[in-house]
């Protein structure tokens, strides 16, 4: 990992104007549960995400995107993901180290700051039913809308292959 400083979400505006997608922000005060969140649904159309990021014995890392309201079963999630053994929640170091952002801020767009490719990134299969995915751009101060096949275009620009898994309940 480089020490460079994480990037902002006007860089992230900025990389994926660069690539040609289109994406709506709205400013909201922060939120750090999905529960908080809840009252941008009817102003905001379509996937809302929760974000785990986990990690096994081994110190491989990934980050599930789901579905708001899905449910990840942490006992047996690692069959899926193809990880080494159980999953636990990775330290908040690690998570500013590579995805650079802090708990109640993970995002799918944290990718951008995975310039290593340290972290696997695996999309619910349900979640990509959406036609639009909102996520944080890299703070929990706002929610960004792009379209599905856009956020796996954003994933593969920044080095990662995104696997989409049926991981929910």
């Amino acid at each position: 990992m480089s020490e460079s400083q994480p990037k902002t979400a006007e860089d992230l505006f900025r990389f994926l104007d660069q690539l040609g997608i289109e994406h709506k922000t709205k400013n909201h005060e922060p939120v750090f549960t999905v529960a908080e969140s809840v009252a941008l649904r009817d102003e905001m159309p379509g996937g809302h995400t929760k974000n785990l990021f986990v990690k096994d014995k081994k110190d491989n890392y990934f980050l599930l995107t789901v579905e708001e309201h899905a449910t990840v079963d942490l006992k047996t999630v690692h069959q899926v993901i193809g990880a080494a053994s159980k999953v636990s929640f990775g330290k908040p170091e690690k998570l500013m180290e590579y995805l650079g952002v802090i708990p109640g801020a993970v995002t799918a767009f944290g990718a951008i700051n995975d310039t290593e490719g340290s972290v696997k990134v695996i999309l619910d299969e349900d979640l990509m039913k959406f036609d639009i995915v909102n996520c944080h751009p890299l703070s929990n101060d706002a929610t960004t809308a792009i379209a599905t096949k856009d956020l796996l275009r954003f994933m593969e620009a920044t080095g990662h292959e995104p696997l989409v898994l049926k991981v929910t309940a």
